[in-house]
């Protein structure tokens, strides 16, 4: 049976600054902006740990096999997180939301 859908005043106005937030360094724009939204918060603070993953991976690029399975991971990642914010969605992306819960901002 599916799960009923909840309007919560939160998400529909700012499901496209949330998806912002995977963006590289645009998850600045949704965390600095909108910071009484809990929705686009619960985004950019993801968006914040995967651009830090992003950094990190640059520095390792002399490793190439692991270079390669990292950015494609970051890529999947990003891209599914987009889709997940715009659709109005709480998604707590694998590796990254258990980090992204120890920002308090």
């Amino acid at each position: 049976m599916p799960k009923p859908i909840v309007f919560d005043p939160d998400i529909e106005p700012n499901r496209l600054i949330a998806a912002l937030s995977y963006f590289w360094i645009l998850f600045l724009i949704p965390l600095l902006t909108k910071r009484d939204s809990k929705f686009v918060q619960f985004h950019a603070k993801q968006g914040l740990v995967l651009f830090v993953v992003e950094f990190l991976a640059t520095l390792i690029m002399w490793i190439p096999l692991v270079n390669v399975v990292l950015f494609i991971g970051i890529i999947v990642i990003a891209v599914m997180g987009i889709i997940k914010a715009y659709n109005g969605e709480y998604w707590k992306a694998p590796f990254i939301y258990k980090w992204s819960e120890k920002i308090k901002i």
